[in-house]
């Protein structure tokens, strides 16, 4: 991260207004279309990391976990005008680092190669990659 004015720490609750300004910058419009969904789905979450500058938020990662056995890491976004500078990076670390004793950690994201670089990069491989294989699954409703 190359700015020093950036400020991650954990959060509890996110104003719902800057969770909208995030995720549209970020083009995740079908969360912003349900505030309210996205305002129980953040409130909802095991861990929330955001990162801010001179308190605005320009980062936000999250993760739903019973802290013993499974993390579900969900929604990293970074601000577009923060985005390579190893921001997503440090926010994904985070969560990584608060669940250190935890034995599985799945994320699903879209095919996008950039994205299957990055994660590698963070010791996760692709469920049919694995050895021994291992199955995933997955129901999307909309």
């Amino acid at each position: 991260m190359k700015d020093s004015r950036i400020r991650l720490a954990p959060a509890t609750s996110v104003p719902l207004d800057d969770l909208i300004r995030l995720y549209e910058a970020v083009g995740w419009t079908a969360y912003t279309k349900a505030p309210e969904s996205l305002a129980a789905a953040i409130g909802g979450s095991s861990f929330v990391i955001t990162a801010r500058l001179d308190g605005r938020l320009i980062g936000l990662a999250r993760a739903i976990s019973d802290n013993a056995t499974i993390c579900y890491i969900q929604d990293i976004l970074v601000d577009p005008e923060h985005q390579r500078s190893g921001l997503g990076r440090q926010m994904l670390e985070n969560i990584l680092g608060h669940y250190g004793d935890v034995r599985q950690k799945v994320l699903i994201t879209d095919a996008d190669e950039g994205q299957h670089a990055f994660y590698e990069s963070l010791g996760f491989s692709e469920a049919n990659d694995m050895d021994p294989p291992i199955r995933a699954f997955t129901k999307f409703d909309g």
